[in-house]
């Protein structure tokens, strides 16, 4: 009995200290370690959340880029680190898509992490260089050339894994179309060369392309998602451009450590949703075509799921692995 009484006592004490922490928290600055290069889709939705949660939570929550084999290198980086609800991971879609197509992983992401909330649903838009104004005015001028020149043509994407690369692996498997895959550290070093024309096509988030598409730097073509966006009205979705069943769309996620406090995600859960609510951060979402996600951890981890089994199949059907 005593041994009992024992255990039950230290139990107390360690659920007493576990909700005094939570209910301290947070007592110092947070970081959410974004696995991509500062200037990419990710950072287009993580950094005005962070200063939000700056101002809401009184202690600065810092960004932390490390970007790398298309944010893995970042995401083995997160799950390193004490689930203490100071460290965050601002991830997305490819995280799930790297489940199936890199041979091995240093983490898991479901066994690594727990979900917090999405951030942003974007649609991707293929853009091409200037340089191919007249050879490559439509989707279907893209998909003819291609056809009649296999691999003349190469496409930029933020990594392998991210959905600038499988965008375009399930496009070249639904059109019968031969492109190169030029990988890079994430949608920011892409832009650089894609702008320069060193990179003739992307299937890039809009977040991203959409200042450059209005800048006349680039050419849209087509946006991946079921409907037309509002940010390029006249733009058409990738469907109606000669490619039925065809949608993709880049999303941007909040995950906890595992391990993390419940009390603590939860709060960190309610103030990003807060976040999202405040009208110059609807105002960002609105000018990038984002849907908000705001999304409960328990939708969140269905979504995680259902992605990671659709990514696997296009994973398969194209070939597509990365032998790290």
């Amino acid at each position: 009995m005593r041994k009992v009484l024992s255990f039950v006592a230290v139990c107390a004490l360690a659920f007493s200290s576990m909700a005094a922490h939570a209910q301290a928290w947070p007592q110092k600055p947070m970081i959410f370690l974004n696995p991509f290069p500062a200037g990419g889709g990710t950072d287009t939705f993580a950094r005005p959340i962070a200063a939000k949660l700056s101002q809401s939570l009184g202690q600065q929550a810092l960004i932390e880029n490390q970007g790398g084999a298309g944010g893995t290198v970042g995401a083995a980086n997160a799950a390193r680190r004490a689930p203490d609800g100071y460290n965050w991971f601002f991830g997305a879609v490819h995280h799930t898509i790297a489940e199936s197509l890199y041979a091995r992983l240093p983490y898991g992401l479901e066994k690594d992490f727990e979900p917090v909330t999405v951030a942003a649903f974007v649609p991707n838009v293929v853009v091409v260089h200037p340089k191919h104004k007249d050879r490559l005015k439509t989707l279907k001028d893209l998909i003819d050339y291609a056809k009649a020149n296999p691999d003349k043509l190469n496409y930029g994407s933020a990594g392998s894994g991210t959905t600038h690369h499988l965008s375009v692996e399930l496009f070249k498997t639904m059109t019968g179309t031969k492109l190169v895959h030029i990988p890079y550290k994430g949608a920011g070093p892409l832009m650089v060369d894609l702008l320069a024309g060193q990179v003739d096509l992307a299937f890039d988030g809009m977040g991203t392309s959409s200042v450059q598409i209005k800048a006349g730097k680039l050419i849209p073509l087509a946006i991946t998602s079921a409907t037309r966006n509002p940010v390029l009205p006249n733009v058409p979705t990738v469907q109606e451009a000669g490619v039925p069943g065809y949608e993709v769309r880049t999303w941007y996620g909040v995950w906890a450590i595992r391990g993390t406090p419940p009390e603590i995600k939860q709060r960190m859960y309610k103030a990003i949703v807060a976040a999202m609510e405040t009208p110059d951060l609807k105002r960002i979402w609105s000018e990038q075509g984002a849907d908000a996600g705001g999304m409960p951890p328990a939708e969140m981890e269905k979504l995680v799921k259902a992605e990671i089994a659709k990514w696997a199949k296009v994973v398969k059907d194209a070939g597509a692995k990365v032998d790290n």
